[in-house]
């Protein structure tokens, strides 16, 4: 997906005024050039289940290698006035601004892995007031597609191989909205979209027939069917629930049985409405009966991945999966629950000062340091445990190197168990590192990746949680680090 074709170049104003306040700040005191690393993480996981796809970064480090501030963007910063009517920002840090190209280091996770809570997706390092303006755009990208493709996977799984179609561009949050949905529902593993931009930008399968607006535009149902099988012979999903769903059938075989006698074949039959178990049953039959065996049938109204599966459970005769509303908007939950915080700070030459955020709410501490996860996997794949060090402390390269807050690990001190640094570094000095994956590669690592579970964290409703560790010195550092002076780090 390219941001310039649908935005003007520079972005930097795609942020929260207080990044703009800060940066100020750490300008006009003499600290914006120190060296800071932030860390994106999320508290907890979306719909209640037990894992997050990662997805997103190949739109964010665009956006990075792209972010400036344009000349309109800083004659709009000069005229901003404080309460008193003063001008809030010195024209010397608006030339800071104009100046300014993002030079940050960027390691982060590859788009379609598969985490969890408190874990590290990201991680940038650079001079602060540059890490700083990240943080808004950044939470932005990153959350919403990790939301939706989440969503997206959660949905091909309880449609167990059934095809999953993404309609939903009418509902989504905006134009935008709607491309980005559209990218990460792909990447998830839905099989095509209803939206056309996302399939010339992005390269998706596009899927799409009529409306019951079509057929109420005809004077009977079966004109309307019949046209359109006329004008769109290579394309024939007729949506049968205008008036009645039964009678809607009938003539949608009638229409099939001319389009083979022009040698044309209906592809599906669309149910929009009513009881869908029921009425996905009779079609079969009547389908199967009048000789159309092969022609699908396709659901839609208001799914989710609940729906589905109840609908598989009670035996509904489905094949296709029209999703919309409540996958583009990551229905129930409004927003992945993600935080962008300091980790560390360091003067020029000086020592690194570690950071982390005290609460109330465990979910919501963050840990000091420059953090990194190793990622703990069994002789047959499986994903086992994730573990968050300090790099510029102990690797973690064995389980009893951490500590485990939710999860009893000592019984599996001795397992034979490989391991690996889960990021990577996909931006140096502002400019991307290596080759960026395709889509289609992003979506078979989900796929990948889901299949490489335990069983319990693949249930929609899960009946395990991942375990998380910290490694000992790691976890240590958080305890001083709260209860005295931030610690310190010279390497």
């Amino acid at each position: 997906m390219s941001l310039a074709e649908l935005y003007r170049p520079g972005l930097g104003l795609v942020n929260d005024f207080y990044q703009l306040t800060m940066a100020y700040g750490y300008w006009k005191s003499g600290i914006a050039e120190r060296e800071a690393v932030f860390h994106l993480t999320f508290r907890r996981c979306p719909f209640g289940g037990g894992y997050t796809v990662a997805a997103g970064l190949g739109v964010a480090l665009e956006l990075i290698e792209g972010f400036c501030f344009e000349r309109q963007d800083l004659d709009y910063l000069g005229r901003l006035t404080g309460d008193s009517g003063e001008l809030l920002f010195e024209s010397g840090f608006l030339d800071y601004l104009a100046e300014m190209r993002m030079t940050c280091d960027v390691d982060a996770v590859p788009e379609g892995t598969v985490v969890f809570p408190q874990a590290p997706v990201l991680r940038v390092r650079g001079p602060l007031a540059q890490a700083q303006l990240l943080e808004t755009p950044l939470l932005n990208v990153l959350s919403f597609q990790s939301l939706i493709a989440t969503k997206a996977a959660r949905l091909c799984q309880a449609a167990e191989g059934d095809s999953v179609l993404e309609f939903g561009l009418r509902r989504a949050q905006g134009i935008d909205g709607g491309l980005s949905a559209s990218r990460a529902a792909y990447i998830g593993g839905c099989h095509a979209t209803s939206n056309a931009l996302a399939g010339r930008m992005l390269g998706l399968p596009v899927r799409g027939t009529h409306a019951h607006s079509w057929v109420l535009a005809f004077e009977e149902e079966q004109q309307a069917f019949d046209t359109y099988a006329e004008v769109m012979p290579d394309n024939v999903t007729l949506l049968v629930d205008t008036y009645d769903t039964e009678g809607g059938l009938r003539r949608a075989i009638e229409a099939g049985r001319r389009m083979r006698a022009r040698g044309k074949e209906l592809t599906a039959i669309r149910l929009d409405s009513g009881d869908l178990v029921a009425l996905s049953r009779r079609a079969r039959r009547e389908l199967d009966k009048a000789g159309f065996p092969e022609t699908s049938i396709v659901a839609s109204g208001d799914l989710d991945e609940l729906r589905i599966r109840d609908l598989k459970q009670k035996g509904a005769s489905i094949d296709i999966w029209g999703v919309g509303t409540r996958l583009v908007t990551g229905h129930p939950d409004a927003s992945l629950a993600s935080a962008y915080k300091l980790g560390a700070i360091r003067a020029e030459g000086g020592e690194w000062q570690f950071r982390g955020k005290e609460s109330d709410e465990i979910e919501k501490a963050t840990l000091p340091g420059v953090l990194r996860v190793r990622r703990f996997v069994r002789e047959n794949g499986q994903v086992f445990a994730d573990g968050i060090v300090n790099e510029l402390g102990a690797a973690g390269e064995s389980l009893r190197d951490f500590e485990w807050p939710f999860a009893d690990m000592t019984v599996y001190a001795e397992e034979a168990l490989s391991s690996s640094w889960l990021s990577e570094t996909v931006m140096k000095d502002g400019d991307r590192v290596g080759k960026q994956p395709g889509l289609s590669d992003i979506r078979e690592r989900v796929r990948v990746q889901l299949d490489r579970l335990p069983p319990g964290l693949r249930d929609l409703e899960p009946s395990a949680r991942f375990p998380v560790g910290i490694e000992h010195g790691l976890f240590r550092l958080q305890d001083s680090s709260r209860r005295g002076p931030p610690a310190k780090a010279s390497s």
